[in-house]
């Protein structure tokens, strides 16, 4: 079966106990092998409990987040820059706490739309930052997994090519791309061809549907996608990705801009998910032996 998690937003938007466990239990029975959580604040949630459970369940977790404005890390404040530089650390160890490895979502700059264009400057300040942070995620056992996202929410990394030159400043050996067919589809001049060139960087990836709802019922190239994760030996993590009005993170939402209902039944959603991810993924690998075959049958 292949890896493929879930984030936790198709559950609920809550961090009680009670949600947090349902969320958990849900992903186990419906076959996912990994739950991917929004950052979550430890003064509010029993983190040791959390990870017990997770292992528990046997689970694998994610830890994805986006720095806010007053935490930007290309920002030409040093206040705000240190700000963000806590954040991020805050994030590993929440991340090493909970048994996980992945730290993912938008590391490099505030998430949301900008009002001006990226500066030299502040590129810089990013890379040196997150080069820091890295150091001690790696002390740690984590990745961080800088994810490309449109360019209404980052001027910063909107292509994996520009995440790859991030990647290549910070010099740093645990820090990847985390690829997201949503952002891609609107970003990347082809999302098949952007993933077989990025293939030794990617650390972890998302699939969404264009409209974030149902998968195979918008118009991302499902299959070119599919087909480019099985070329490049892609073995890791893919985690499901959807959001509607019938679960709300106010934050969240109002940032990714969710206005719609595209669905209600969470496991009904789920459950396809699952099931669209783990037969795309395997045709995919019937039609990569189909190419490569050479028998010849002689009558």
């Amino acid at each position: 079966m292949s890896k493929i998690g879930v984030h936790s937003f198709v559950w609920s938007a809550g961090s009680s106990k009670d949600e947090l466990d349902k969320a958990l239990s849900r992903s186990h029975e419906l076959q996912f092998k990994l739950i991917e959580f929004s950052y979550l604040d430890p003064k509010q949630v029993d983190v040791k409990w959390l990870a017990s459970r997770i292992e528990e369940l046997g689970l694998d977790v994610a830890i994805s987040m986006g720095l806010p404005l007053e935490g930007d890390i290309s920002s030409e404040d040093p206040a705000v820059v240190a700000k963000g530089e806590d954040i991020l650390d805050r994030a590993v160890a929440l991340v090493r706490d909970l048994g996980g490895t992945k730290l993912a979502g938008i590391l490099s700059s505030a998430h949301g739309k900008q009002e001006h264009a990226l500066t030299k400057k502040g590129w810089d300040t990013s890379v040196a930052t997150l080069s820091r942070v890295a150091d001690r995620a790696k002390a740690a056992g984590v990745t961080l997994n800088l994810e490309i996202v449109n360019r209404f929410e980052s001027n910063m990394l909107n292509t994996a090519a520009q995440g790859m030159a991030y990647i290549s400043d910070t010099g740093a050996a645990n820090v990847f791309l985390h690829l997201d067919t949503f952002h891609m589809n609107i970003e990347e001049a082809d999302v098949g061809l952007a993933i077989r060139h990025a293939a030794d960087k990617i650390g972890y990836v998302h699939i969404g549907e264009s409209h974030r709802g149902y998968l195979g019922t918008g118009n991302i190239d499902f299959a070119t996608i599919f087909d480019a994760l099985v070329a490049i030996g892609w073995d890791d993590y893919v985690t499901f990705e959807s959001f509607s009005t019938t679960i709300v993170d106010k934050d969240l939402s109002l940032k990714t801009a969710i206005w719609r209902n595209l669905w209600d039944d969470n496991v009904a959603l789920a459950r396809h998910a699952r099931q669209f991810i783990e037969l795309g993924l395997e045709t995919a690998k019937r039609r990569a032996e189909l190419v490569k075959q050479t028998h010849l049958t002689w009558s």
